[in-house]
Order: structure tokens, then C-alpha cells, then sequence
């Protein structure tokens, strides 16, 4: 179809959709903070939010409802919603002409979508038959720009993966989950002491299935096959994706833990070449969104409480491994709701504005 005029030459208009959740508003303060180069920035939502006033570059912006018509003009879209959501309107949108950023599960297995880390393999974003490019899961976004920095420098041959997933992870539902269960366990010290005796404090587990707080949780995601969830299986297939490694072996075990926001992983890597600590601290030092933070003697590893609201992926607690000199053991932490979504699309979406620029003039003349 013929678009309407994309606004000012060469620049383009964006739409964030899901612009009202956790990770909607942080892509707003995400797009809000770095170099201004859109030109309308077009917040769509649901019906129910259509009016509602959110700001956005210092602007307060006109929440639209969630249609076809919402991307009339749109050069590029951030989806942000639930994966039936985005299975749904990002084929619309793509059909419209609108290029989509697509932070859901829903196509990140499709082989004509790439899954893009603009760190580790961003020439995967120029190959998009669909016009649609996916987001990784939170979890393989806070540990992917470390392992993909080894990977280069070493020769990745397998993974063996156990996270720590913030509450967040679960959506706003998660956190306010976790608030609530904080608040019925406050002050109680004779709680945890005993089986059974949290539950009976804490008798509603919202999202996790049982208490988070006190607690942890040895399962993230939906049930799959052979007693796998579905957090496990993302980390293991996004990981090979992105790596283009199809038959890399991975292993994953999700844990939730009482954290608000900043997933964490413990990861041992096995590699091609032999690997000491200290290559692999030079390696991580000069790595694009990585800070190396490893220095335990002084107390310093990455913690979530360090990490969250900030861009970097911090690694620390780095070893070679004690029976095999070709590995490593390491432990990662990342802010799931800045780099495990928005600021993973943001940075592809600053990849791509040569060419949507060329857009916003083309469809103005």
C-alpha cells in the first residue's frame, strides 16, 4: 500500500507498542535518554488506554489504541506485548510497510526472522524476508554480549547455564508479587524455620506457584517436555541462534529468586582453545556493554542490586576451570527490563536508521 508522508526528512517516526507496561516505559525512558534522531514517536496501546497521556522526550504523548490505522506513517515499531499479542498485530504492521522490532517469543524461532544482539551478530539484522526482526528472551540478553565476546576470542563448544531470575521477569505481575509477599513475611522471624511454614504465611505464590519471598523459586516459564520449562529451553535455542552455532551444546537450569529487577546467571563455558583468567578478563574488559567487575578479594562481583537501571552487563567471579583448562566459570548479571528488552531494541533500531532514513525521505517526496 501507498504510506502517508513519514514526518520531517530523515526522521523517522517510530511507534512503541505496549507503550503502558514494565518494559513499555522503560523503552520511553530508553528513547528518551539517548541521541534524539526520531521524529514522532507514536505510543499505541490498548483500547482501554487510549487517551491516556505518558510522557516521552520530555513531551506528554496521546496514548492510540491498538489498530491497523495506528501505523499509518510509522517508519519503524517496538512491540512490547504479550506473544499472542504480537502474533497477531506485527504481521499487520509489517504488512503496512512498517519495519517491526518484535521483543516477544513469537518469532524469535522463525528461520526468516533474525535475533539480533546488535554486540554480537548485527549484520543478522539486514537479512529480514519478513520485515520483522525479534528480541531475545531477558535471560539470554543478560548473559549473551558476555558469551558472545568469549566466543570470538576462544571458540565457544558449550554452555552450561544456572539463572537467577528477578521477579520482574514475570511481568508487573511479578513484582507486585513479590512487594506483597514481602510485606506478609516483614517482621516475622520465625518464619522459614520449619517446612510448610512460609506457605502458611504466604499462601498465595502469584506467578511463581509458591513463595518467592524467603524463598527461591526452581522454576521460570511453562511447561515443556521432559521436565524442561520453557525459560530453559529459550536460553538454549536463542543462544545457538544468535550464534549461529545450530548444534551448540546447552544446558539450563531457571531458578526465580527474591530479587525486584536484575536477572543473574553462573555460567561454565568450555571453548576450542585453552583460556586462563586472565585472557579472558583482558577480553571482557574491551567488550562492547560489558563491564568486567572482578575483584573479590576487595568485595567487588555483580550483583543485581548494581546492576539494575543501568545498560551494562557486568561479569565477574572469573576462573579457569580447575579440570579443564579450555573452560571457564563466570557469573553475569544484567538489567532484565533495560538490556533483556529495551535497550536491545533500541540499539537495533539506531543500527537500522540509515535505512530509515532513506524511508522517511522516499515516502515524503
Amino acid at each position: 500500500m501507498t504510506r502517508p508522508p513519514a514526518g520531517p526528512a530523515t526522521r523517522p517516526v517510530l511507534a512503541i507498542v505496549g507503550a503502558t507496561g514494565a518494559v513499555g516505559t522503560v523503552m520511553r525512558e530508553v528513547v528518551s535518554s539517548r541521541a534524539d534522531v526520531w521524529g514522532e514517536i507514536r505510543l499505541i496501546a490498548s483500547p482501554r488506554s487510549a487517551g491516556r497521556l505518558l510522557p516521552v522526550r520530555g513531551e506528554q504523548v496521546a496514548v492510540r489504541a491498538l489498530t491497523a490505522d495506528a501505523f499509518d506513517g510509522v517508519d519503524l515499531a517496538m512491540f512490547d506485548v504479550p506473544d499472542e499479542v504480537s502474533a497477531q498485530w506485527v504481521p499487520v504492521a509489517a504488512a503496512r510497510g512498517v519495519l517491526v522490532i518484535d521483543k516477544s517469543g513469537a518469532f524469535r524461532m522463525d528461520q526468516d526472522v533474525p535475533l539480533v544482539v546488535p554486540e554480537v551478530n548485527p549484520g543478522a539484522a539486514a537479512h529480514r524476508p519478513k520485515g520483522v526482526i525479534s528480541v531475545p528472551n531477558c535471560t539470554t540478553l543478560s548473559m549473551i554480549v558476555v558469551i558472545g565476546a568469549l566466543h570470538r576470542a576462544f571458540g565457544l563448544r558449550a554452555l552450561t547455564a544456572a539463572s537467577y531470575q528477578a521477579a520482574s521477569g514475570a511481568g508487573q505481575a511479578g513484582t507486585d508479587a513479590l512487594y506483597a509477599q514481602l510485606d506478609q513475611v516483614a517482621g516475622r522471624h520465625d518464619l522459614g524455620q520449619s517446612a510448610g511454614d512460609l506457605r502458611t504465611v504466604v499462601s498465595d505464590g502469584g506467578p511463581f506457584g509458591a513463595p518467592l519471598a524467603m524463598n527461591v523459586v526452581p522454576w521460570a516459564g511453562s511447561v515443556k517436555p521432559d521436565g524442561w520449562s520453557s525459560e530453559e529451553l529459550k536460553l538454549r535455542n536463542e543462544t545457538r541462534k544468535i550464534l549461529g552455532m545450530p548444534g551448540l551444546p546447552v544446558a539450563a537450569t531457571c531458578v526465580r529468586v527474591p530479587v525486584v529487577v536484575g536477572h543473574s546467571l553462573a555460567l561454565h563455558a568450555a571453548f576450542d582453545s585453552e583460556v586462563t583468567r586472565e585472557q579472558a578478563q583482558q577480553v571482557l574488559r574491551d567488550a562492547p556493554g560489558v563491564v568486567l567487575a572482578d575483584d573479590p578479594e576487595a568485595g567487588v562481583y555483580p550483583m543485581p542490586a548494581d546492576v539494575a537501571g543501568t545498560d551494562p552487563t557486568l561479569v565477574g567471579r572469573v576462573r579457569q576451570s580447575m579440570d579443564d583448562p579450555r573452560a571457564l566459570d563466570l557469573f553475569v548479571c544484567g538489567d532484565n527490563l533495560r538490556k533483556g528488552a529495551a535497550l536491545n531494541a533500541a540499539q537495533i533500531a539506531e543500527l537500522l536508521l540509515p535505512e530509515l532514513a532513506e524511508r522517511a525521505v522516499a515516502s515524503a517526496t
